[in-house]
């Protein structure tokens, strides 16, 4: 209050008071019984006019209680809950965004399971390295090259699709790519079933695979070795790594 100084000042601290003794005289009232005297009707109407713990108009999200639900995800998604908390849905196309969280999602379970098949088993005419260094290993011997390469071309063809979904010609994500038949037959009831598990796992992958990166940065352990032999971060909890 003194930055402001002077009457403004003194006129601050003022309505700073009276707010807090209006403040604690509401609560009070809140705990009152109501007189044993008073009309029915009278009871009735202050019941009807009681205040409301949602203070904003409007929904709240599912999954973040204290925010409100994004104008865009209206639930026809599979897996939407109303997670949005940067507010991405408002500025994109909700269908791209549905189309990147599955193509990433699609990726990382892929690497999850990369990563731990890298740790359990080793490929006949190859080293027992663990997956950190494999991969620099493939930077240096240009094998990683290689598989940027023919990823940009799998992008090309993504992007064609992109501009399928964003004129509503495609559903986001689907490549027609069910060798199983999940989608088909009998199983088709069950295809909105397997659309969630699918963003479900997706989202799951994306973080177990972060945390499978992290954790080897910060132990130099593997997955596998960690859960027999848990090892903190080193120094913790002294040390930090920021």
């Amino acid at each position: 209050m003194a930055v402001f100084g002077g009457e403004f000042s003194e006129t601050l601290i003022v309505m700073f008071r009276t707010v807090l003794a209006l403040a604690a005289v509401a609560s009070a009232a809140a705990f009152a019984p109501a007189p044993a005297f008073a009309p029915k009707a009278v009871t009735r109407a202050a019941a009807t006019h009681a205040p409301r713990m949602a203070v904003f108009g409007g929904e709240f999200s599912e999954s973040v209680p204290f925010l409100k639900t994004p104008t865009n995800l209206d639930g026809s998604l599979p897996g939407d809950v109303g997670f949005d908390p940067l507010g991405f849905s408002e500025v994109f196309d909700i269908k791209v965004l549905r189309e990147a969280e599955l193509k990433h999602g699609r990726i990382a379970m892929l690497a999850t399971l990369g990563y731990l098949v890298q740790e359990a088993y080793v490929l006949p005419f190859f080293e027992k390295v663990p997956p950190i260094q494999a991969h620099d290993m493939l930077v240096k011997s240009g094998g990683m090259s290689q598989i940027l390469l023919w990823t940009s071309f799998l992008e090309i063809f993504g992007g064609i699709a992109l501009f399928q979904t964003i004129q509503g010609r495609r559903y986001p994500g689907d490549f027609a790519f069910d060798p199983l038949g999940l989608s088909q037959g009998n199983n088709a009831g069950k295809f909105e079933q397997y659309q969630l598990a699918e963003i479900k796992h997706c989202r799951l992958a994306m973080i177990a695979f972060s945390g499978f990166v992290h954790q080897g940065f910060i132990t130099k352990q593997g997955v596998f070795e960690q859960l027999g032999n848990f090892k903190p971060i080193p120094g913790f909890p002294e040390a930090t790594f920021y």
